[in-house]
């Protein structure tokens, strides 16, 4: 596994903070909810987003060496006002300008707490690029727009949420992690359209002693296949496994099982 380059994690942050406003703004109604979150409307998406990124920012901006309640942070819930399509899109917009403006500032060595041990700005230029690789895609979904995204954006997305699974069963901080442990299985995900530079497949092993995986081509207990977009949706348990270009071989409910457990994001 290689990161990506830091100025490609702010590029990339900028980018997607515009198309995400693009769909927040074009959707006709803000209360609608969100298919992927139903317990959220889209302008609670939106704020959820904004907030993240502002304590991200914050947290950046500050070197902070422990952690900083969301409460303590400037605007951190979205404007005051709700419902007001105007006042939500200029606090999105400047939440962006300021997380990226922060993370360029910091560059990618800075020391700033994180709640994964990864104590750089580093972790949080990557943590929010691809928080909002997965976001985005719940907008898209809710205002029924199309959604790609760059490759080794996607890539690297299943990545990170790898490692944060393995992190997390190994620190005993989630209770679902431990639920991931049991018989010996694995998942096989094959993206059917990425370069072979990318390499762009993964083999997650789940047992009793924990999760394991690593990128390649290896024989599974159940592979799923399809677009890199979708592989990453459906792990994301954004799409579901029969969605269009999609394939599963071999025992699906070992998949289904993850999608129920494995909750983040």
């Amino acid at each position: 596994m290689t990161l990506l380059a830091h100025d490609r994690y702010c590029d990339e942050i900028a980018r997607q903070v515009d198309q995400f406003r693009a769909l927040v703004t074009s959707a006709p109604d803000l209360s609608a909810t969100v298919p992927t979150c139903p317990e959220w409307t889209l302008e609670r998406l939106a704020r959820h987003m904004g907030g993240a990124l502002r304590w991200a920012a914050t947290l950046v901006g500050a070197r902070a060496q422990e952690m900083l309640p969301r409460e303590q942070v400037p605007l951190g819930e979205g404007p005051e006002a709700e419902g007001e399509d105007a006042a939500l899109d200029a606090w999105l917009a400047e939440t962006g300008e300021m997380i990226v403006g922060a993370l360029r500032e910091a560059g990618p060595e800075a020391k700033v707490w994180s709640w994964m041990g990864m104590v750089t700005s580093g972790f949080w230029a990557r943590r929010m690029a691809n928080e909002i690789t997965v976001h985005r895609a719940d907008a898209a979904l809710t205002v029924g727009a199309p959604y790609e995204v760059a490759p080794d954006i996607a890539a690297d997305a299943l990545d990170e949420w790898l490692q944060i699974a393995e992190w997390v069963q190994r620190s005993g901080a989630r209770e679902w992690a431990n639920e991931l442990r049991g018989p010996a299985r694995s998942i096989h995900l094959h993206a059917t359209d990425a370069v072979p530079e990318l390499n762009a497949e993964w083999l997650i092993e789940l047992s009793e002693n924990g999760l394991g995986w690593r990128r390649g081509h290896e024989k599974a207990t159940v592979a799923l296949r399809g677009p890199l977009t979708s592989v990453l949706l459906a792990f994301y348990n954004r799409l579901p496994l029969d969605a269009p270009g999609l394939e599963v071989h071999g025992e699906r409910e070992v998949l289904e099982f993850w999608r129920k457990h494995a909750t983040f994001g």
